[in-house]
């Protein structure tokens, strides 16, 4: 098989065999692939598309192209949440803990934050002293030992992902459904997971910027994981604004611990409920949503899924008592009176970043101390002059002019489901 033949039969719309997809990939890892045919191979995907079978051929390679994690046969089940991202959404540092709370284990691995939506890592090393580099021996370790950890993803793991993804990354082919879900399922997968519920976010502060792109991943992802014999489900929510009150980095640990003291707002502990819905009933524990929920607020409500949230920080060499540094906020007010129809997400996020709390390229420093507060949601009525947001930071003219024009007021309210699709088995 010769490359340059591959990616032309691609081009031309031809689907590849599992053969010449891990001819590809095994070639790309060792180095014989160089970087512009793969980026060639990378661009015909983009336009082409891939059939479910290629995807998941494509899936597999990758998971297989490094270690995966190995676990007992001892009855308990080993589950993960997937987000694509979005503003506010610290679901991860509450769903951890909370089902490690309920018998279960999770080995989740996350990323970082680049461009308008934070990251999983960013917000945990707000906590002075906590470890995101976790090795696969204290992964698997601190998971049976805790019931959960949160890190980052070993090198060891999908390893192809980390070399394709930094490819399509400067070539412009990171929105491809069927390279989304090969690099979402091969390092998710290679937790060796007995469920995955995918939580597959729409809208101005999303990735998928449509409900029917949205549907169209999950349902890929879905069959990605169904394919590899893990029970996997996916629900659609919409980003059209921010996930809770609190957007940032520290600011969002706070108000994550506060729903884990049985606190918080509304729509963050729903939506953490609902995910950990999908992954109790995926692992048989409860055999339906009432006793799953039950079961689930008992937990946050008792404050035993805030100790073991505490447990896992110090687990992982964090210090669960110090005090989180929260930058001196400031409020902006409302420009005129009316209803609250919009909060376009992106924008906030943007303006996260321009206070220094996000990056724009990888590896840059962020500062875990800024953030934004939502004062009010989309509906509420609001009178010229009154807070809509809390600046935790020191916004310059363009900073201030993006979270001024991030609300929209008019004389109808508009209104917004959280939760608008439930794709998968249960």
């Amino acid at each position: 098989m010769f490359p340059a033949s591959l990616i032309a039969a691609k081009r031309d719309g031809k689907e590849l065999t599992e053969k010449e997809i891990g001819f590809l990939i095994r070639g790309y890892v060792r180095g014989d692939i160089p970087d512009y045919q793969m980026a060639a191979m990378a661009m015909a995907i983009y336009f082409r598309g891939m059939s479910d079978r290629e995807t998941a051929a494509l899936t597999l390679e990758m998971l297989n192209s490094g270690s995966c994690l190995r676990w007992p046969a001892d009855g308990i089940a080993r589950v993960d949440k997937h987000s694509t991202g979005g503003l506010g959404d610290k679901t991860s540092l509450i769903l951890a803990p909370l089902l490690a709370e309920c018998g279960l284990q999770v080995p989740m691995l996350s990323g970082r934050g680049l461009g308008a939506t934070g990251g999983t890592l960013d917000k945990l090393e707000s906590i002075p002293g906590f470890r995101t580099d976790l090795s696969l021996e204290e992964i698997q370790r601190l998971t049976m030992d805790i019931g959960c950890v949160i890190t980052g993803a070993s090198g060891e793991l999908a390893p192809a992902d980390r070399k394709l993804y930094a490819l399509r990354d400067v070539t412009a082919t990171v929105p491809s459904i069927p390279l989304i879900t090969a690099s979402i399922m091969s390092k998710k997968l290679a937790e060796s997971p007995s469920a995955l519920v995918l939580d597959v976010k729409f809208g101005s502060g999303a990735f998928m910027k449509t409900q029917e792109d949205a549907s169209w991943l999950a349902r890929s992802l879905v069959q990605a994981g169904e394919r590899m014999n893990v029970r996997t489900t996916a629900l659609i929510t919409d980003m059209n604004q921010p996930l809770g009150r609190m957007c940032g980095n520290a600011v969002e640990v706070l108000e994550a611990i506060d729903i884990l003291k049985g606190q918080g707002p509304t729509d963050l502990r729903e939506l953490t409920l609902a995910l950990s819905i999908e992954l109790l009933m995926s692992a048989h524990v409860c055999s339906g949503q009432d006793a799953a929920r039950r079961m689930l607020e008992q937990r946050l409500d008792n404050g035993t899924a805030f100790e073991r949230f505490r447990m896992m920080v110090a687990a992982q060499g964090g210090n669960p008592d110090a005090i989180l540094r929260v930058h001196p906020s400031m409020e902006m007010e409302a420009r005129s009176s009316g209803f609250i129809s919009e909060i376009r997400t992106e924008d906030l996020g943007m303006a996260i970043i321009a206070l220094g709390g996000g990056r724009t390229q990888l590896g840059q420093m962020i500062d875990h101390s800024v953030g934004l507060e939502m004062l009010v949601r989309v509906g509420d009525k609001v009178d010229a002059g009154q807070p809509v947001i809390r600046v935790y930071g020191n916004p310059d003219s363009v900073t201030e002019s993006l979270i001024a024009d991030a609300f929209t007021i008019s004389d109808e309210p508009g209104s917004l489901d959280l939760i608008v699709e439930h794709i998968g088995g249960l």
